[in-house]
C-alpha cells in the first residue's frame, strides 16, 4: 500500500483540509493585492495636489509602506501555506498566533497612518473635497 493511500485513510477529512488551506491561501492573496492597490490610491492621490502647494507631503511613503506590506503578506502567506500544508499530511497541524497578530498590527498601524495622514494633510483653498 502507498504512504499517501495509508495517510489518506488516517485523516478522512484531508482532502477538506487541503481545500480550505487553500480557501485561506487566496484569502490572503486577495488581502495583499488590496494592500498594495490602496498603497497606489493613496500615491496616486497625493499626485493631485494644485500647483500652488509648494510641498506636496510625505503620502508617498505611506502609500509605499502599504504596498510593502502587502508584498510581505504575499511572501508570509504562500511560506504559511506550504507549513499548513505539509503539518495537514502529516497530521500534527496547529494553528499559529502569531501570524494573527503580526497582521492586526500591521494592518491597524496602516490604518492609523492613514487616518493621521487624512487629518494631518492641509486642505488647499482649490480642493474639491471642501465645500464652498
Amino acid at each position: 500500500m502507498k504512504n499517501t493511500e495509508l495517510k489518506g485513510r488516517e485523516n478522512p477529512s484531508r482532502a477538506r483540509d487541503h481545500l480550505a488551506n487553500e480557501r485561506t491561501y487566496l484569502a490572503w492573496m486577495r488581502t495583499s493585492i488590496a494592500l498594495m492597490g490602496f498603497g497606489v490610491v493613496i500615491v496616486r492621490l497625493r499626485a493631485f495636489h494644485p500647483p500652488l502647494v509648494p510641498h506636496p507631503g510625505n503620502g508617498w511613503k505611506l502609500g509605499l509602506l502599504f504596498s510593502i506590506i502587502g508584498l510581505v503578506t504575499v511572501l508570509i502567506s504562500t511560506l504559511y501555506y506550504f507549513v499548513v500544508r505539509y503539518a495537514i499530511d502529516d497530521g500534527n497541524y496547529e494553528p499559529s498566533t502569531r501570524r494573527v497578530l503580526f497582521f492586526s498590527l500591521a494592518i491597524t498601524l496602516l490604518g492609523a497612518g492613514v487616518i493621521y495622514f487624512l487629518f494631518a494633510a492641509p486642505l488647499s483653498p482649490l480642493s474639491s473635497v471642501v465645500p464652498e
